[in-house]
């Protein structure tokens, strides 16, 4: 049985970091391009960052880019996100996902785990 977890949310102040994990057994990582999208209450689903299974290439949205950093460990079936200069904006649940790149279009398929909540306030 698969068994993914997101971890690393929580809450921190505007201009703050958080660094986000994705880990699991049952799914060899290496197998997939991985990303992370994210969800805020009645805002549409927003695709975050995308990595290849060997690292490369990687793609940010706009929204993020400068500011989070995506990378993965596949000898530790582990993804990362690392948020920097936080803003409220990012205020969301973080899922981790399987990502595809087409035409220079990327998407993001399900989750794999139940997500972990960043929020960012004063």
């Amino acid at each position: 049985q698969d068994q993914i977890v997101e971890s690393g949310g929580g809450d921190v102040q505007p201009g703050g970091s958080l660094r986000l994990s994705c880990t699991g057994s049952g799914l060899r990582f290496v197998d997939y391009n991985l990303g992370w999208f994210r969800q805020a209450p009645g805002k549409e689903r927003e695709g975050v960052a995308c990595i290849g299974w060997s690292g490369l290439p990687t793609y940010y949205a706009d929204s993020v880019q400068g500011r989070f950093t995506i990378s993965r460990d596949n000898a530790k079936n582990t993804l990362y996100l690392q948020m920097n200069s936080l803003k409220p904006e990012d205020t969301a649940m973080y899922y981790c996902a399987p990502c595809i790149e087409y035409a220079n279009e990327y998407g993001w398929g399900p989750g794999w785990g139940h997500g972990t909540q960043v929020t960012v306030s004063s």
